[in-house]
């Protein structure tokens, strides 16, 4: 309606507002209000509480403030060391280490990240062959997602951001849901609606996918406010990389969370790399963990290569989140050997050897395998059977993926509303006369009946 109109719909609907208002003071008088203000006022408990809240507010401010006679400004460099328990030769180096991992759940994470690996392999290829239109890669960052997961409670609130594959993968959404989601089939939870490796899983409490970058984390920190509201003994926890740490999404969340005392574990993988920007032309401070003092929190710097280090820290900075009821903050040290996504070409901003070297020196992979060998839990025998049985596998869900037919054409005009409005039923019956009309010039055998 123009707002110089006047409408007789409104009209009527301000004339019975007034009118309850009348009746309303009427009812309740000034006088009456006067009288309730003031009893609650002259209240001993109000007034207790009230000399409680200015004087704990004015006691906090006073012993928060350190006061000098020197103007002086100063720039404190840190260098938080990074927390490791094998090196690159996957030897304990850390001496009073007790581990808190079974062999047997040593051995399934060592799988999983196996199993990460190869499926990386053979779905980029798929993409580079046309079969999926797009696809982003683990390698060198398995250990700080599978590691990570690996502590987790499967009750804790997961959002990620699209590198962790590896982090669904060990909580029960598996290749063959994968699959399905990168070629947007019918057996797709999303109904083909979202870009590949874009996952989601209600049972295994991990939110869907969100592209831009960093939107996930305040998220993460809201759902842990909840959490912490219905007194739940679980936590929240947000992915993300360093680039994304450079968003202002990850400040307010950061504060948020500091202010309100969420119980959420903020995981920074910091690979090196934001797409093709390394991180000294990001920041200039020591890394993302030295923010955290700024927001008043706790966190750990962990060497994302290691996947005990990962582990033991998600675990302990998961009980001080769940016993404290506040937020974590937890950076790991690592190195994106793949391309951003299968549409970038990292070798046109970084050398070769550099890639060569984190390969061959300080690989996730190699690290656990030797680990696990020299504790005599592994050998080549059964690294054989299980990459023939891994390849076997995967290769199994992407064909059933690619023989799968497409969500049926009605899906465009559901899940939008409860009931179908009238413009979309008349959108459906123009697309449905139209195919009818011309079904040469479609392939419509490609797409489940409705």
């Amino acid at each position: 309606v123009d707002a110089q109109t006047p409408c007789p719909v409104m009209n009527v609907v301000s004339r019975r507002l007034r009118a309850r208002l009348v009746a309303c003071r009427r009812a309740f008088s000034s006088e009456t209000l006067m009288k309730l203000k003031q009893s609650q006022a002259d209240s001993p408990v109000n007034e207790t509480k009230a000399a409680e809240t200015e004087e704990d507010s004015a006691s906090k401010l006073r012993k928060s403030r350190v006061y000098t006679t020197e103007l002086d400004m100063k720039l404190e460099k840190t260098n938080i060391p990074c927390f490791r328990i094998i090196d690159e030769e996957g030897q304990v180096v850390k001496s009073d280490y007790k581990p808190s991992l079974s062999v047997e759940k040593m051995i399934k994470i060592y799988e999983t990240m196996s199993k990460l690996t190869v499926m990386d392999k053979i779905f980029y290829d798929a993409q580079r062959q046309g079969r999926i239109s797009f696809f982003m890669q683990h390698m060198g960052e398995q250990a700080a997602l599978i590691g990570s997961a690996a502590a987790l409670d499967q009750e804790d609130v997961v959002y990620t951001q699209y590198r962790e594959a590896g982090v669904y993968m060990w909580r029960g959404f598996d290749i063959q849901q994968m699959s399905h989601q990168c070629y947007g089939n019918v057996h797709d939870y999303g109904k083909g609606r979202q870009m590949p490796i874009h996952y989601g899983s209600r049972a295994s409490n991990v939110h869907t996918v969100s592209s831009p970058l960093a939107t996930q984390i305040p998220h993460a920190a809201g759902a842990a406010y909840a959490l912490k509201l219905e007194g739940k003994p679980n936590v929240g926890i947000a992915y993300f990389g360093d680039g994304a740490a450079s968003e202002g999404d990850f400040h307010a969340a950061l504060n948020f969370a500091a202010t309100l005392e969420c119980p959420v574990i903020f995981f920074c993988r910091n690979n090196g790399w934001a797409i093709s920007t390394p991180v000294h032309e990001q920041f200039r401070g020591d890394g993302i963990l030295s923010r955290a003092k700024g927001y008043g929190m706790y966190g750990y710097r962990v060497d994302g290569n290691d996947m005990l280090a990962v582990y033991e820290a998600t675990k302990e900075a998961r009980e001080y989140a769940v016993e404290q009821k506040k937020p974590v903050l937890l950076e790991a040290m690592s190195y994106r050997r793949s391309h951003h996504s299968s549409s970038d070409d990292s070798s046109t901003y970084r050398p070769k050897d550099e890639l060569e070297w984190w390969q061959n020196n300080n690989n996730p992979i190699d690290r656990v395998r030797m680990h696990l060998e020299a504790r005599g839990a592994w050998d080549s025998d059964k690294e054989a059977a299980m990459r023939q049985s891994m390849k076997k596998q995967v290769v199994a869900c992407l064909n059933e993926a690619e023989r799968a037919p497409k969500p049926p054409i009605v899906d465009l005009f559901t899940d939008v509303y409860k009931e179908m409005p009238p413009r979309l039923k008349e959108q459906k019956a123009a697309l449905e006369e139209h195919l009818a009309k011309y079904p040469e010039a479609y392939n419509l055998g490609k797409y489940a009946k409705e």
